[in-house]
């Protein structure tokens, strides 16, 4: 009887990285699932800076998507010290044009089974025992399905997430880049800046894509004391120490939009699950969210799957099934008080001191050893632990989560 009320196994909502990565894998483990998309075209609109992590890509092996392999960062503190991290031609990261990235993310999932509705967007649910009744609206008309499992892969602006009140990330970053061509700097590393004019509390950016640049900052909004991203992102690009190296740029795209970072206090209901930006797993420290949305869902479906075999998927049930999330929660916290001891919490005359301790030869080895972009935890608390200014600082600001 089952069967024939249910009409998919899944419905996922958002055909972004995260939600076609997650469909794919349970396609492979036998699952019917549709693929729900409200835009007319996968991969447009974007906000981020399109950064995907080595063992992100080998996951899914999207090598003809890159535009840019980057071995390292060179660093600009607000006064004018500069400092280079990484070693030539070992790829810290790759810029991917995430246009085509997620079409292809999406593509997969579909070779697997996945069934795609583009112009498609949900209205209402009602949840009963055994499945949830999902009205659609799909290419301007309404239609009802049933499916065992909603999963909210719908980003930061989540309808899931918003429509059943789990709760929001526990903070937002608004993020603003453009495009450009004729930013010049040195081959296979991107730029960083920081200072209160530029990217109060966080960092600009200048990072290589193919034959251009996608320039860029974040902050929070309380950060921004009533300016606005465009005025910093202008600031430093025609007023700042650094706007020579702007000067030959022709801008050729924008794009902005909120960056969510921390676990939502409820990621789960009775036959509900958000994963990747929804859930608010983009990393504190860089706003990235394919890194840590694909490992959520490695650490999860064969459990749920198990769950959706037997139908039991009850926010108890599910619950059980993202106790890992727990282990995410903990860790993004600690990340986040590193980047506030490092960064945040700094004024720009604080950050030139810490620039200039990361710029001694031993902590450059330091970073350029334990340093990944993905997980930078150990990174931040070996430099803690082992740099004999920063454990001062920590010990003396009674810096918990160095001894935690």
């Amino acid at each position: 009887m089952l069967g024939k009320m249910v009409d998919f196994d899944i419905v996922v909502v958002g055909a972004g990285p995260i939600g076609g990565y997650f469909s794919k894998k349970m396609c492979q483990l036998g699952n019917k699932i549709l693929i729900l998309e409200e835009h007319l075209e996968i991969g447009k609109p974007f906000q981020c800076a399109g950064l995907v992590n080595p063992n992100s890509m080998k996951k899914v092996g999207l090598y003809d998507t890159v535009l840019s392999e980057i071995d390292g960062a060179i660093m600009h503190s607000p006064f004018g010290t500069t400092i280079e991290i990484g070693r030539d031609y070992e790829v810290r990261t790759y810029a991917v044009c995430r246009k085509k990235f997620d079409q292809a993310i999406v593509d997969q999932a579909l070779s697997a089974g996945a069934e795609l509705w583009l112009n498609s967007k949900p209205l209402d649910t009602k949840i009963n025992d055994d499945f949830i009744k999902i009205k659609i609206l799909k290419d301007g008309n309404e239609v009802e399905i049933n499916t065992k499992l909603l999963v909210g892969a719908d980003g930061a602006h989540s309808w899931v997430r918003r429509h059943h009140r789990m709760g929001y990330p526990k903070e937002y970053m608004i993020g603003y880049q453009i495009e450009v061509t004729g930013f010049k700097t040195k081959n296979r590393r991107l730029e960083m800046f920081t200072g209160e004019n530029i990217a109060p509390g966080f960092f600009a950016w200048a990072i290589p894509n193919g034959d251009t640049h996608r320039i860029g900052m974040w902050s929070r909004a309380d950060d921004l004391d009533g300016r606005n991203c465009e005025e910093l992102l202008n600031h430093l690009m025609f007023k700042s120490r650094w706007a020579k190296k702007f000067e030959n740029c022709k801008e050729i795209g924008r794009f902005c939009g909120p960056i969510p970072a921390g676990v939502v206090p409820r990621p789960v209901d009775n036959r509900i699950i958000l994963i990747g930006d929804a859930a608010g797993l983009a990393k504190p420290t860089t706003g990235g969210g394919i890194g840590p949305g694909m490992e959520q869902v490695d650490l999860i479906i064969n459990n749920l799957n198990d769950a959706i075999s037997e139908n039991k998927l009850s926010k108890k049930s599910l619950v059980n099934i993202t106790k890992k999330y727990a282990k995410a929660k903990k860790e993004f916290q600690r990340i986040r008080s590193l980047r506030d001891f490092f960064v945040t919490s700094r004024n720009d005359q604080e950050l030139e001191e810490i620039f200039r301790i990361f710029s001694k030869p031993q902590v450059i080895k330091l970073i350029n050893e334990k340093g990944d972009i993905e997980k930078p935890l150990a990174l931040g608390i070996s430099m803690l632990k082992n740099v004999p200014e920063f454990r001062k600082m920590a010990i003396k600001a009674g810096f918990a989560v160095i001894f935690s």
